[in-house]
């Protein structure tokens, strides 16, 4: 009778772990075929080397760092063979070390901003203020927009029901899209500051309330700024740093300030084009005291490309005077070097 009793045990663990894995083969076929998660589902996946998603394709990353978990936010492409960039909707991923990644279910739309006429779900950043998550989006030609969510996983919500920034805002720009790729820094001081822009760099204070602009718009400019688009701020040892896509076939390049809205120096080129990609859009955060330097290539073949993208995440390193090295865009990733 034991014997029969253990060799039933036995078999029903081998049913279970059958059955554990076919649900997972099915939700990554359904992710791969297109299918979304629904209201509390998770996808569990593990990266395996640059890019770091590969069941989606994803573009234009943005991070948040939260305690031990680095939030990923990112553009989603349709599949390859696309002729232009077709987004209509963003993506969030977390993980607690770059390796073990969770997928929450679509946390905002185009279609939730009923004033986005364009139809386009570009680039965006999110940040975290009065215990409130605040994504900063862009859509193409109908402007930026802000949402807002209790949870940095959402869903947002549309937060104005109108643009906070629009092509009257880019004075000095005179193409449809000037409007685009907002990045949102809060100062040491909690002023918060926006900047954006195609072409031209716009920047402007932000109200307390994160919804409103306060005071003038500004644009930026200084000696060898050569600046396409992708703007991103962040601190250093008192400096701060700006990096931006350069070109077209974009780079990233970088200058540096004592103060957000300078004067900034040029400093040169931070990683060279990505390949199988026109464009270049890049996060930098500091991530359980190493520094990382997140961006999207063209790097799933076949059928990926300059329309459809894919996130990886390199190592970004310092010199002793504060300048930052080339970045090496990697095959492997540093997805081993964090302990879980």
């Amino acid at each position: 009778m034991k014997r029969l009793k253990k060799l039933l045990l036995i078999c029903s663990l081998l049913l279970a772990g059958t059955v554990a894995a076919t649900a997972q083969t099915v939700a990554t076929e359904s992710l791969l075929a297109g299918k979304k998660l629904e209201p509390g589902q998770r996808y569990h996946f593990v990266a395996q080397g640059n890019p770091i998603i590969k069941h989606h394709y994803t573009a234009d990353p943005a991070a948040l760092v939260k305690g031990d978990t680095l939030w990923l936010f990112a553009g989603h492409d349709f599949a390859g063979g696309q002729k232009g960039y077709k987004m209509k909707d963003w993506l969030v991923y977390a993980t607690t070390d770059l390796k073990n990644w969770v997928e929450y279910p679509v946390p905002m739309k185009i279609s939730d901003f009923s004033w986005a006429k364009s139809g386009d779900a570009f680039a965006g950043h999110a940040v975290e203020r009065n215990d409130k998550y605040y994504w900063y989006i862009s859509t193409n030609w109908s402007g930026i927009g802000v949402a807002v969510a209790d949870r940095p996983e959402g869903p947002y919500r549309d937060a104005l029901g109108k643009p906070l920034l629009t092509n009257r805002d880019c004075f000095a720009s005179t193409h449809a899209w000037a409007c685009i790729d907002p990045a949102v820094h809060i100062d040491d001081d909690g002023q918060a500051w926006i900047f954006w822009g195609n072409r031209e760099c716009y920047y402007a204070k932000l109200k307390d309330n994160m919804i409103e602009i306060d005071g003038e718009v500004k644009q930026l400019k200084f000696d060898g700024f050569e600046f396409t688009e992708a703007p991103w701020l962040h601190q250093y040892q008192g400096k701060y740093y700006l990096s931006y896509a350069t070109g077209f076939p974009e780079k990233i390049a970088y200058a540096m300030a004592d103060h957000i809205a300078g004067p900034y120096t040029y400093k040169g080129l931070l990683n060279e084009i990505a390949g199988n990609s026109n464009t270049n859009h890049q996060a930098i955060v500091n991530f359980k005291d190493q520094w990382y330097f997140i961006y999207h290539n063209g790097g799933i073949n076949t059928d990926g490309g300059s329309y459809s993208r894919s996130i990886c995440i390199d190592k970004l390193e310092y010199r002793a005077d504060g300048t930052i090295k080339r970045i090496n865009m990697t095959s492997e990733g540093p997805f081993n070097e964090i302990a879980r």
